[in-house]
């Protein structure tokens, strides 16, 4: 047998995964909605922004995340183009620290034009001591790391992704 030509990474997810952005009547199977933030007193929002290599929000993203802390393990997916402005948003709780790493949330981003999905990971601004000892981000050149750290405001931790250009997010293989 032959192999199979590959095929890049959407839209054709958008019918199950992004209905709203294709004016679909029914709404969309992402859940951004790990846990609620009426029930979870420590519920957190991480929202950011997908940029081309000329910092062009793009507005067809899908993004998933995943977080296994050893107590919690949650899986979110939000496609860009269901929000007004275009961003990824997900209530969920930080994660905790497991065997002195930093706490992060894996993330993937699949959209148009890509042959396979991209794979970083999303940090905490204020976990600044953890940060500054754990053995995956201290691979990353010291002047990259901010691509992979959220900002904190108030209970919003902000990453937006560059998928190239002068700012762009460090990308892990697997």
């Amino acid at each position: 047998m032959r192999q199979t030509p590959s095929q890049t990474v959407g839209p054709y997810f958008a019918y199950g995964l992004t209905p709203e952005q294709y004016i679909y009547d029914f709404k969309s199977l992402a859940n951004n909605l790990m846990v609620n933030p009426l029930d979870h007193e420590e519920a957190i929002t991480i929202m950011g922004k997908v940029f081309d290599g000329q910092g062009v929000v793009i507005p067809d993203a899908l993004i998933e995340i995943w977080q296994n802390d050893g107590q919690n393990q949650l899986f979110g997916r939000f496609g860009t183009g269901t929000d007004a402005e275009n961003r990824f948003i997900f209530h969920t709780i930080k994660p905790v620290s497991v065997n002195g790493q930093a706490p992060y949330v894996s993330v993937i981003i699949f959209m148009r034009g890509q042959q396979l999905h991209s794979y970083t990971r999303l940090y905490f601004s204020d976990e600044t001591e953890l940060n500054s000892k754990d053995e995956v981000l201290n691979v990353v050149p010291e002047d990259r790391r901010h691509t992979l750290i959220a900002k904190k405001k108030g209970n919003i931790y902000e990453l937006n992704i560059y998928m190239q250009g002068d700012n762009e997010t460090v990308f892990f293989d697997i």
